[in-house]
């Protein structure tokens, strides 16, 4: 598989805003995107032709897919697979996306992004209504609960984290016990309540083409 192995901020950059990458430092002055909103290389500042309507769609889906961490593939499955589900195939695919067990605990503000969640996954630091899941693409359903398991409930990493997180500003579908370092998975959002800043009917359309 695929990996991304340049710097996480040059993705910002490209699309001109926070797609929150980098835990704690897209919130802090050190953030690039702070001095250098355009572009990177060596033609990121100049003058630009006016850019196509199959341009637009792109950059959205590079966009979505960056910030949720997924390789082409693994974002065109999503979409096959949301188009095939009832309802809006772009909202399928952003409730689709939020149910991942990375983002999850990303929004939860059990990990400061969701590569460091994948990588708090991967090594088991994690359960899933008490059992081990150490697949970030797990989807989470209504009800699923969450939890630091004892060994890694010192972690610096998350209690790091943790400082964050607001409860008054904790996601309608989310419910966070910072006592017990878990979380549930109350219902799979609606799409007005994601904070995510894309039009997925752009996707939609670069897809059916």
């Amino acid at each position: 598989m695929s990996r991304y192995v340049d710097a996480n901020c040059k993705l910002c950059r490209r699309e001109r805003q926070k797609l929150f990458l980098k835990g704690t430092k897209c919130l802090s002055a050190k953030c690039p995107i702070e001095k250098r909103n355009y572009p990177p290389g060596a033609h990121g500042q100049s003058r630009r032709q006016k850019i196509s309507e199959y341009g637009i769609q792109m950059r959205e889906k590079q966009k979505v897919r960056r910030i949720y961490g997924l390789n082409e593939k693994q974002f065109h499955t999503y979409f096959e697979k949301a188009s095939h589900q009832k309802g809006i195939t772009g909202e399928n695919l952003v409730k689709m996306l939020e149910r991942r067990f990375d983002n999850t605990l990303f929004r939860l503000g059990l990990a400061p992004s969701r590569k460091a969640a994948r990588q708090l996954i991967l090594h088991k630091h994690f359960t899933v209504n008490g059992g081990s899941v150490n697949i970030p693409s797990f989807l989470l359903a209504p009800g699923d609960v969450v939890q630091v398991v004892n060994r890694s409930k010192k972690l610096e990493m998350i209690h790091d984290s943790m400082k964050r997180v607001r409860d008054n500003q904790m996601l309608p579908w989310l419910s966070l016990d910072k006592a017990n370092l878990s979380g549930t998975f109350l219902q799979i959002p609606e799409r007005t309540d994601v904070p995510l800043q894309a039009n997925e009917q752009l996707i939609v359309e670069l897809y059916s083409k």
